[in-house]
């Protein structure tokens, strides 16, 4: 099964997208918009970007842990992954955000 994004509403009232794999596990969470529209963008962002293995930081935590971030050209962050215990994991996740970004199935969570 395809992945797709869930568009949501903070309880502020700030909008913000996830992308979520196939299984249903997120595996890309964007930053706070404080409008739909810029929310709405950063999503065609991670549909154009997630395909490009350069846009990808793999990063390391203080913890211990390992992340990425997505960027865009102008490499503004668009997306952040969850932590992961391994490099091989966090690997994974990026592979999976490259599959499945470019989907266009958004499911609207914000009503």
């Amino acid at each position: 099964m395809a992945g797709w994004y869930e568009l949501s509403k903070s309880k502020d009232g700030q909008f913000y997208f996830v992308l979520k794999a196939g299984n249903a596990e997120t595996i890309l969470t964007s930053e706070l918009y404080k409008a739909r529209a810029s929310a709405e963008n950063g999503i065609a962002s991670v549909q154009a970007n997630a395909p490009d293995e350069s846009r990808y930081d793999k990063l390391a935590a203080k913890n211990g842990k390992f992340y990425f971030t997505l960027k865009a050209a102008n490499h503004q962050v668009i997306g952040n992954s969850q932590m992961y215990a391994t490099t091989a994991s966090r690997d994974t996740g990026i592979a999976s955000v490259r599959s499945n970004g470019p989907t266009t199935t958004i499911k609207d969570l914000t009503g």
